[in-house]
C-alpha cells in the first residue's frame, strides 16, 4: 500500500503486507544478501519525486538463523511493516515508487519482487 499524505508532510508511506506467517528482510541487509541469502528491502522513487532521505520504520529487525546454516539474516516480524520515505516533488504529477523485497516464512519463500515500479499520481 502506498500513501502520499496531503497534510503538509513530505513523506511517502509504503506498507509491505506479506501473507500471514511471512516476513520481509531488513533494509540493512547488504545487496546480494548474506552469503547469497535474503533479498534486501529497498524503497525508492523516480519521475516527479526525489528521495530526501532514507526509508525509516518503527519496526525492529531480529536476526533469523536458518536451520542447518551459520548465517543470520535481519528480518522484520511476520506481518505488515510500514516505512516512511522523505520525498520532494521535482516536477509534474507522475512518479513511480520502486520497491525490492522478498517474503519468506519458516518453511518457504515467495518469488522476490526486484525493482517493481508502482505508478503514483501526484494530483
Amino acid at each position: 500500500m502506498l500513501r502520499l499524505p496531503h497534510d503538509g508532510r513530505r513523506e511517502l508511506e509504503v506498507t509491505f503486507a506479506p501473507q500471514p506467517g511471512f516476513h520481509i528482510y531488513g533494509v540493512d541487509l547488504p545487496e546480494g544478501g548474506v552469503d547469497g541469502l535474503g533479498i534486501p528491502t529497498r524503497i525508492g522513487v523516480r519521475g516527479d519525486l526525489a528521495a530526501d532521505g532514507t526509508p525509516a520504520t518503527g519496526s525492529s529487525t531480529r536476526l533469523l538463523r536458518l536451520t542447518g546454516l551459520a548465517t543470520e539474516l535481519p528480518v522484520y516480524p511476520d506481518g505488515p511493516v510500514m516505512f516512511t520515505l522523505p520525498v520532494r516533488r521535482t516536477g509534474g504529477h507522475r512518479a513511480e515508487v520502486v520497491v525490492t523485497y522478498g517474503a519468506c516464512s519458516a518453511n518457504a519463500c515467495l518469488k522476490p519482487e526486484v525493482d517493481k515500479a508502482i505508478p503514483l499520481d501526484l494530483r
